[in-house]
């Protein structure tokens, strides 16, 4: 490849729009579900107490030891048309979560979770007891003392998190397979699209993709350093 040229017309191409254009969706709904899950898990499992806090906090951190095909597989028989969950959607609300954009964010946000969950609950753990309680002593409720005493005190770690999540959910390929079912023009990601340009031989597509995710993740990177995240 000696020239821009071939990079952008393997960018181009339908089946790399469609996936860049699926990444893109994806992230926008992952990223604020992350943000929400990863601050209440985080905060909830750094301070709650509950019988259930150590189930809780094994299933959150399970993605980072486990398999992401198996994790996609126990997904699978769970949220499939014959599985418990699924086939309640299924009859209820109407809603197929596997093999298609439901699975797909599905994915995304499980992969990354406790990129995020982890950073927030340490930080919040390391804070002293007293930074909340002077916000309540001052008459803020639980929830405004959080969000005025303890939020900015763990907003690098959150940030840190977010960063950490955001490329784990674009270089997700196990669970999304498993979920999504890498079909073309329906859930194949950018990751996948990558997979499956290098499994067809098709290596300067795959390495047109792999050059601009890696300079999107550059930018997010840079943007957060840029606002102070750092």
């Amino acid at each position: 490849m000696t020239g821009p040229g071939p990079w952008l017309a393997a960018l181009a191409e339908p089946h790399a729009l469609f996936a860049l254009g699926l990444t893109a969706r994806t992230a926008l709904v992952t990223l604020p579900l992350h943000l929400a899950a990863g601050l209440a898990l985080g905060a909830w499992l750094a301070r709650g107490r509950s019988p259930l806090k150590t189930a809780v906090e094994m299933a959150v951190t399970l993605p980072l030891v486990f398999p992401p095909v198996a994790i996609g597989f126990v997904l699978l028989m769970l949220l499939g048309r014959r599985g418990v969950v699924g086939a309640f959607l299924l009859e209820h609300a109407g809603v197929e979560l596997v093999f298609s954009f439901h699975g797909v964010v599905l994915a995304s946000f499980v992969a990354g979770l406790p990129l995020v969950v982890r950073p927030v609950q340490s930080a919040i753990r390391s804070l002293p007891p007293a930074l909340a309680e002077a916000a309540l002593v001052l008459g803020k409720t639980p929830l405004q003392a959080f969000f005025l005493a303890v939020l900015p005190a763990v907003r690098r770690s959150l940030a840190a998190g977010m960063i950490l999540a955001f490329g784990r959910s674009l270089g997700e390929v196990g669970i999304t397979m498993m979920l999504g079912g890498n079909i073309l023009g329906r859930t194949n990601t950018l990751s996948l699209e990558i997979y499956n340009a290098v499994s067809a031989g098709e290596f300067e597509s795959a390495a047109a993709l792999c050059t601009l995710l890696g300079a999107v993740s550059a930018c997010v990177f840079w943007a957060l350093r840029r606002l102070g995240a750092f």
